[in-house]
């Protein structure tokens, strides 16, 4: 991958945080990605933050670990991609320490390097906000699967996040409550969904 970059967050950023923490803490920074040899990236704008064993809206509620949530107990740093309707492909950053399953969804980005590459993934001629807004579309548009799905978040990985683009305090952060969790009880009204007030790319006001 080349020469150490220092701006690659390292592990400890994501162990150290727990969800709804690290939730605000990712907004400004930049995702990347290294696939079959092409390089894309874009900032993080929107994110949401599930909170297991608590968090009815978790895949991991009540600690239920299963061939696919095993990936959300390891330590922060660590991707967990899963299949939405068989179709979507939605990326999570598994943050806190090993055995407590938090996670963060990311929801939309602002494309910065390689979009030539997320058009032709995305089969679109030109960048619109579709492109990356929404978690199955930036997946697409990054050659995130699940095939990805618990490695370590680092440049020898393919697969990393860099520190952020724009000063904290810089941008109003916003937060609501999720979306698609109608089935979790008192939990779908947690605000923890969280976007960059002033940004075009974010998939629902």
């Amino acid at each position: 991958m080349g020469q150490l970059n220092e701006n690659v967050l390292h592990p400890s950023f994501f162990e150290e945080k727990n969800a709804t923490e690290l939730a605000v803490d990712l907004l400004g920074c930049s995702l990347h990605t290294s696939i079959g040899g092409e390089k894309t990236s874009g900032l993080i704008v929107e994110t949401e933050a599930y909170c297991a064993p608590e968090d009815r809206a978790s895949h991991a509620f009540q600690n239920r670990r299963t061939p696919r949530t095993e990936t959300m107990f390891e330590s922060g740093g660590v991707s967990y991609v899963y299949l939405c309707y068989g179709i979507h492909h939605l990326f999570n950053v598994v943050c806190g320490p090993k055995d407590l399953p938090h996670a963060v969804l990311i929801r939309a980005l602002e494309p910065l390097e390689g979009v030539p590459t997320m058009l032709k993934r995305r089969e679109m001629s030109k960048p619109e906000r579709r492109l990356t807004a929404g978690p199955g579309c930036l997946s697409r548009a990054l050659g995130l699967t699940v095939a990805q799905s618990g490695i370590k978040l680092q440049p020898e990985s393919g697969l990393w996040v860099e520190k952020r683009k724009r000063e904290p305090g810089s941008v109003e952060i916003i937060s609501a409550t999720r979306i698609g969790i109608d089935y979790a009880g008192k939990w779908k009204d947690k605000p923890w969904r969280f976007y960059l007030k002033d940004s075009k790319w974010i998939s629902k006001k």
